[in-house]
């Protein structure tokens, strides 16, 4: 498991470098307890001045979560299959609270879990290959990894979205987001990494690398995604957007009607509240969401066409939004009682 994620001190650096190139640096839960225990030792340790986070291989810095790995697990017993996101919610929520720089190192595919070891860091820097995207509700899921809190925070609806549409943003676009707040070409990031092991602040060594990106296409549909996804219901969006009648909106209408529909009515709910809700509480939303979606239909539903069969055509059930009810809505936000998800559980307070 430590050849899956590799840890190291440099000068004042601690270094995590995710080392799974040929799954794209997707998380297990084994990667993420290890780095959370390695963030706890750090935190304590006055050599550590900086944590960075990166990843091997050309084409992502990670993925997300290993997808394939829950749908087995959660085929054999859901609740094996809810360790990992516990697991998972806590790092995001160690990384949310770390009490030094924790800078990541962004390049080519940034998704889902890969977003929730990087977006909650006091430095997100983004080079010209980065691809960001929330896909979760193509798979019959919702974007968790903290989703709730840093979605609704993106300017305007912006986080709605990329939300519902599952729309891959490139670097100028992550920036203008605010996913990411700076931008390092990729020829320069060892550079800036050697720098930080000077003991220098990440602040002030970026002084010297971050470079300002260029235009954000993500600007000239700014106007149009404010005023179509402000409504309140995605049925509401989608009668918004056919309503609009231009061909941006005909598209982006026609993608958020191949996702899951409740994934979709769930999402809509979770970023609603998420706006008024603590780092911590949304995580804890999140998790009673995620265990009713794991003794569900749709998550493995959409794994299956994605990943398994990868016949793109997945049977979702309910398969129209008229179908999901409000009480099945409900349900997914339910409290878990004893089963609540613990970000510090007893022996790590």
């Amino acid at each position: 498991m430590t050849e899956e994620v590799l840890f190291e001190r440099r000068g004042a650096v601690g270094l995590i470098t995710l080392n799974r190139p040929k799954a794209l640096n997707a998380l297990t839960r084994e990667m993420c307890i290890a780095m959370k225990a390695k963030l706890d030792e750090w935190a304590g340790d006055e050599r550590v001045k900086t944590v960075v986070i990166r990843g091997t291989g050309e084409r992502a810095f990670c993925a997300g979560g290993d997808i394939r790995a829950l749908y087995e697990a959660g085929k054999r017993d859901p609740a094996s299959a809810l360790n990992f996101y516990r697991d998972e919610y806590r790092l995001n929520a160690t990384i949310k609270h770390y009490p030094k720089p924790y800078v990541a190192l962004l390049h080519g595919i940034v998704m889902g879990g890969g977003v929730g070891v990087s977006v909650h860091g006091s430095h997100r820097i983004a080079d010209q290959s980065v691809v960001f995207a929330m896909p979760e509700t193509g798979i019959g899921m919702f974007p968790d990894v903290g989703g709730s809190y840093f979605l609704p925070r993106l300017p305007g609806e912006i986080g709605m979205y990329v939300a519902l549409t599952g729309e891959r943003l490139k670097s100028a676009d992550v920036l203008y987001a605010g996913v990411a707040n700076h931008f390092v070409p990729a020829q320069q990031t060892e550079t800036l990494l050697s720098a930080l092991e000077e003991g220098t602040s990440p602040d002030l060594v970026l002084q010297s690398f971050a470079e300002s990106p260029k235009e954000a296409p993500l600007a000239n549909t700014r106007e149009s995604i404010d005023r179509l996804f402000s409504e309140d219901s995605v049925e509401g969006i989608l009668a918004a957007l056919d309503a609009d009648g231009d061909e941006w909106a005909k598209a982006v209408a026609a993608a958020i009607r191949r996702k899951s529909p409740i994934s979709s009515k769930i999402t809509f709910r979770q970023l609603r509240e998420g706006r008024n809700l603590s780092f911590d509480d949304g995580m804890r939303m999140e998790f009673r969401m995620v265990s009713h979606v794991m003794r569900g239909h749709d998550f493995y539903e959409g794994v299956r066409a994605a990943i398994i069969d990868k016949d793109g055509a997945p049977q979702w059930h309910p398969n129209t939004l008229a179908q999901v009810s409000s009480a099945a809505v409900k349900e997914y936000f339910r409290p878990l009682g004893s089963h609540e998800l613990d970000l510090q559980p007893k022996g790590e307070r």
